[in-house]
């Protein structure tokens, strides 16, 4: 079990799995993953066993809610919302690289040093409302990213910036979220960046893949890749040329597969990516470039538009890797309709992907498997490999 002081004393609950076993951890999630899959025929493929992750220390990403003074601020979690007494400090959480902790309070300092007011829900006073550190594990660089409600202490941030910098030389991205609205959103649309650089890189399985705010980017690198690295060598063996990655987000799985499917075939893989967020597009876009891949088209466009566009030369290949809430009905049912070859379903809910499953009836399931990404909780990612089923 994890030595968690905050866990112990009651002040986080967040790893509610935290007193059980890593192993029976697995046996849980693996279980529950083959009650959602029960409705489907789920005899016949092959299920691998589960991608374990580190208990500890995983994430590569830090979201801190900024309560207490601009004095003595804290970054943690409100267990009342509307409650500042109720702020917990979390700068020694053991999810965390154990480094974060050291590079909190230098950034305790510089919210003093730029009069950087927490901000109050109950009184809707004070400016800053998050702080969110990102690290990219390939470079040891940092992101850095400040949501604020107004502009109002821009030019003290400014005028404090080189100092924290020379203090963490390993900051490579800082900017300012606006987020105006009293409600429960973690970022605005509106981004200002402080540095020359606006992205980290980083990379997994020596694919590069570029970190930039307001793109969705994994928080556990480790088993990220794994995840990757088994879509790449799932699809890399299979007579595919043109692939469709929806909720492309930056083009992990797309590029993955499309740059093992061009060694094997050669420059005829076509890829195109279709991601809501414009950040992620442009983060897909710089990595393909910077692979050398050719035939890649990434657009910034909802993933139901596909359904606009009867493409007739249909994708051999169509990877999905939606939110929580799955692809739904109307998106299974085309693609049920549409027959590609083969369909990767990467998901974080195996509640809503076995629903989906239910819709893709011309599918069978040939290559299962769980990959923990969110130890010490309920949570897990899960991929499957599908094929068409052959008509009789």
């Amino acid at each position: 079990m994890i030595d968690c002081r905050y866990y112990q004393q009651n002040e986080c609950r967040s790893c509610q799995w935290l007193e059980i076993p890593y192993s029976q951890q697995l046996t849980e999630k693996q279980h529950h993953l083959k009650q959602q899959l029960i409705s489907i025929n789920c005899d016949g493929p092959q299920w691998l066993a589960p991608f374990q992750s580190n208990e500890q220390g995983f994430r590569n990403k830090a979201k801190m809610v900024v309560s207490g003074s601009v004095e003595r601020p804290i970054l943690g979690i409100l267990k009342n919302p509307n409650d500042p007494q109720s702020s917990i400090d979390l700068c020694d959480c053991p999810l965390y690289p154990t480094h974060f902790s050291l590079i909190f309070p230098v950034l305790k300092d510089f919210i003093g040093r730029a009069g950087l007011v927490p901000y109050n829900i109950a009184k809707q006073k004070g400016e800053l409302k998050y702080i969110l550190l990102t690290e990219s594990i390939a470079m040891g660089k940092l992101m850095l990213r400040f949501v604020l409600r107004t502009e109002h202490k821009l030019p003290l941030i400014r005028r404090e910036l080189p100092k924290l910098l020379a203090k963490l030389p390993h900051l490579e991205v800082v900017s300012i979220n606006l987020q105006p609205q009293h409600a429960a959103i973690l970022e605005g649309e509106q981004e200002i960046f402080l540095t020359e650089q606006q992205f980290l890189p980083e990379n997994f399985n020596d694919i590069p893949l570029f970190i930039r705010p307001q793109g969705f980017f994994q928080t556990n690198p480790k088993v990220a890749a794994g995840l990757y690295a088994t879509a790449q060598k799932w699809v890399s063996e299979l007579p595919i040329y043109k692939v469709w990655d929806l909720f492309c987000g930056v083009g992990g799985f797309g590029l993955h597969c499309a740059k093992a499917l061009q060694e094997k075939w050669g420059k005829r893989i076509e890829l195109t990516g279709i991601e809501i967020s414009p950040s992620a597009i442009f983060a897909a876009s710089h990595s393909a470039k910077m692979l050398g891949l050719e035939q890649v088209n990434f657009q910034s466009l909802d993933a139901a538009s596909v359904m606009k566009n009867q493409d007739e030369n249909r994708p051999d290949l169509v990877i999905v890797n939606p939110p929580r809430r799955g692809i739904g009905k109307e998106l299974s049912e085309f693609l049920n309709e549409m027959q590609s070859e083969f369909i990767l379903y990467s998901s974080c809910n195996s509640v809503t992907m076995g629903k989906d499953l239910q819709y893709l009836t011309f599918y069978k399931p040939l290559k299962i498997q769980l990959f923990d990404m969110f130890p010490q909780t309920s949570h897990y990612e899960v991929l499957v490999l599908l094929q068409r089923k052959k008509k009789s």
